[in-house]
């Protein structure tokens, strides 16, 4: 039985859900986990995601079909990437298959939460891993959590899917050796600033370079960039301070086995922006967000439109959601469905 939520009015915000999953690293170990009610976390003053920014997140949805099936995207995906977050910062790894079967059991336990076929909405989880316990002194925490909750989200695009336009920011996003591959807190934290500064100056987001030259183009705000080239690549960057979206990577299998396309990791220099005829952000929240044109410097490089998504970027949009949704057959191990 679905909620009593009008589900075409819902924006991508907090609503507090019936369970969620909490486990707990202890003694070299993980706990059994288990669901409660209390969204509320107790922890030591001295945890180390309070004092040292221990802590790593992911983010995925839940998709109802149109048969009224429920279902994950790659999760598997998630559960890798937020094990070279832990990696990363020293944190415990969590096991895959304990991973997925606590996103299931929070979707499970949330039925009523998965908005309807046809809306747009989807069910978001949040997993994420922080230190707790007393610690004083720069040093990995003595204990961990895991939890997992989720959240009903509206579709990202209101008014259908619009072009919109960024400006190249001066401030970097992560250090060249740094935790930019990681889904750490402090990545996120660093990009508030300059992108209330892009905002305040009309832009959507602003986008981030290379932080060692300043010359290549590596993230759209908290999202991955993709260009579609005259000739009809798809090109995204490569860089070791880059998250490795796993939008972006579905993005480019489907360019390649479903479009047919050819597709490529490499730099993309910011002086060379005509080189593409599209261009777009890629995430969970959104799929795909249309870049309209990157303002640098003074000057705006429009790409297709202002106004009109690119043919490349709408078909990619669609077959990914159609995938998410169930109405497009998916690749092998894409789809979890949740019984």
């Amino acid at each position: 039985m679905s909620k009593n939520i009008d589900w075409g009015k819902l924006g991508f915000g907090y609503m507090k859900t019936d369970l969620r999953y909490v486990s707990r690293w202890k003694d070299g170990k993980w706990d059994e986990g288990q669901l409660v009610e209390d969204n509320n976390i107790t922890l030591s003053e001295s945890s180390t995601a309070l004092h040292y920014g221990q802590q790593c997140f992911e983010g995925l949805k839940a998709y109802r079909t149109k048969d009224g099936k429920i279902q994950l995207f790659r999760p598997d995906e998630n559960a890798k990437r937020m094990n070279a977050s832990c990696r990363r910062i020293m944190m415990p790894e969590m096991p895959i298959e304990k991973f997925i079967d606590a996103c299931i059991q929070v979707v499970k336990a949330n039925e009523d939460y998965v908005p309807p076929y046809g809306t747009g909405a989807t069910l978001y989880l949040r997993p994420f891993v922080i230190g707790v316990g007393d610690n004083l002194g720069v040093k990995p925490a003595p204990e961990y959590l895991f939890c997992v909750f989720c959240v009903p989200v509206g579709p990202y695009f209101k008014g259908g899917m619009n072009p919109v336009n960024f400006t190249i920011s001066e401030y970097d996003r992560a250090a060249p050796y740094g935790t930019g591959a990681a889904k750490v807190g402090g990545n996120y934290a660093g990009s508030l600033y300059p992108h209330k500064l892009a905002v305040e100056k009309g832009y959507a987001d602003c986008i981030y370079l290379d932080p060692m030259t300043h010359t290549r183009i590596e993230e759209v705000g908290a999202a991955n960039f993709f260009g579609i080239t005259k000739d009809d690549k798809f090109i995204t960057p490569v860089s070791p301070s880059i998250l490795p979206s796993i939008t972006k990577y579905s993005l480019m299998y489907l360019a390649k086995e479903y479009l047919g396309m050819e597709v490529e990791e490499r730099d993309v220099l910011v002086n060379n922006l005509d080189e593409f005829k599209e261009a777009g952000a890629c995430g969970t929240a959104a799929v795909i967000t249309p870049i309209g044109g990157i303002e640098y410097k003074g000057n705006l490089h429009v790409f297709h439109s202002e106004k009109e998504v690119g043919p490349v970027t709408k078909k990619l949009y669609d077959t990914l959601c159609g995938i998410q949704f169930g109405d497009v057959e998916s690749p092998e191990g894409w789809i979890v469905e949740v019984k």
